[in-house]
């Protein structure tokens, strides 16, 4: 695997790692909590990081068909931290595959964005789904402690 792809297959492991800790020892009410109006339990924010790097990374670059229902990403409930970890692991897993494949010269192709009239390059897309999924890690990691701080752990 080219340089670029094995740093950013790194990062994207890092950020999958950082989820996973997040996860680890939760109950389910833990992982369904709401912290309040408005805001996502960790399990939505899991399932939505999951959903959104699978589009990006395979739907878009890949040309993929996950036919991904993004509101039902944010309905997500009572799927434990075994079934939410496995989601993201096949997404990361996805990724690794077809980065596997790619050269630098494909970071600058063009690809549309399936359902919509927009397109983006390849590399704009990998960086907004590492970004995305940076931004959502945070608001896990903030949530649990929420939690924690609620429920005196």
């Amino acid at each position: 695997m080219r340089p670029f792809f094995a740093d950013y297959l790194e990062r994207l492991g890092m950020l999958q790692s950082e989820i996973e800790q997040a996860l680890a020892g939760l109950s389910q009410d833990a992982i369904d909590w709401l912290p309040g109006a408005g805001m996502n339990s960790i399990g939505v924010l899991v399932a939505h990081v999951a959903g959104s790097t699978q589009y990006w990374i395979g739907d878009v670059i890949g040309r993929g068909a996950t036919q991904r229902v993004r509101a039902a990403e944010f309905q997500t409930a009572t799927l434990d931290a075994n079934a939410l970890r496995s989601r993201l692991a096949a997404a990361v897993a996805d990724s690794e595959a077809l980065l596997a494949t790619l050269t630098e010269a494909d970071l600058t192709r063009r690809h549309p964005l399936p359902g919509r009239a927009d397109e983006v390059t390849a590399g704009w897309a990998l960086l907004h789904a590492l970004e995305h999924m940076a931004t959502h890690v945070g608001h896990i990691q903030l949530t649990r402690q929420w939690w924690e701080q609620q429920h005196d752990r």
